[in-house]
């Protein structure tokens, strides 16, 4: 059964995505410039395809929760195999970001154990749109970080550890959001996308998502 017989968004969406990545091979071969168009481009190509394909795939309320819940873990899993399995140390920002996917999972979670009627899971899914939310504006900054040329790149300042024990977590917070040089270091692509550009798709499909399962009857 078409979910969206009305509406089919969602395959033009995927369509234009496929359009799109076409359109970024031209731009790799022809060696464009990587600055923050480009990367932002990018980023709404796949946000573009990504959340059109979850559309597609989306299933009921409770197996849409269950999906959501599976994702947070599979991408957690991975940020852990990044650190601990290939060297990559998370930046404060990249921490952050995992706070926010921590949050999404266990709002995700919490929903399909609950299973509640439309008003409830559309409480759960306006929670999760409010945590890929707030996971989004700190991927964005970090990937305008990421995109900064050398010589504007703040300087590398102390650990997200450090900073917890001797500063007030208001500026603790305050600090991390301004980022410093190890959040502007790019060690990691794929797509010629960088992991935060990455985790900021996932978020905005996280709130197309939500948007999309406050609606749902």
């Amino acid at each position: 059964m078409n979910r969206y017989a009305a509406v089919p968004w969602p395959w033009i969406g995927f369509v234009v995505a496929l359009a799109l990545l076409a359109q970024e091979l031209v731009l790799k071969l022809a060696g464009g410039p990587q600055d923050l168009g480009i990367v932002a481009w990018r980023v709404g190509a796949m946000t573009v395809g990504v959340a059109s394909l979850a559309l597609l795939i989306m299933p009921d309320w409770r197996g849409s929760f269950l999906l959501g819940a599976l994702l947070c873990a599979g991408l957690m899993g991975y940020a852990l195999y990044a650190q601990y399995g290939l060297g990559l140390e998370p930046c404060p920002l990249c921490v952050f970001q995992r706070i926010a996917v921590i949050a999404c999972g266990v709002t995700f979670l919490l929903g399909a154990i609950h299973n509640p009627g439309r008003v409830g899971s559309a409480v759960y899914a306006l929670l999760v749109v409010l945590f890929a939310a707030s996971g989004a504006a700190v991927a964005g900054r970090h990937v305008w970080l990421q995109s900064l040329p050398p010589d504007q790149v703040p300087a590398c300042g102390a650990s997200l550890s450090y900073m917890l024990e001797t500063m007030p977590f208001a500026d603790v917070l305050a600090t991390v959001l301004r980022g410093d040089g190890n959040c502007a270091t790019i060690d990691w692509r794929f797509l010629e996308l960088s992991m935060p550009a990455w985790t900021l798709v996932f978020f905005l499909t996280m709130i197309v998502a939500g948007f999309v399962l406050t609606r749902r009857s």
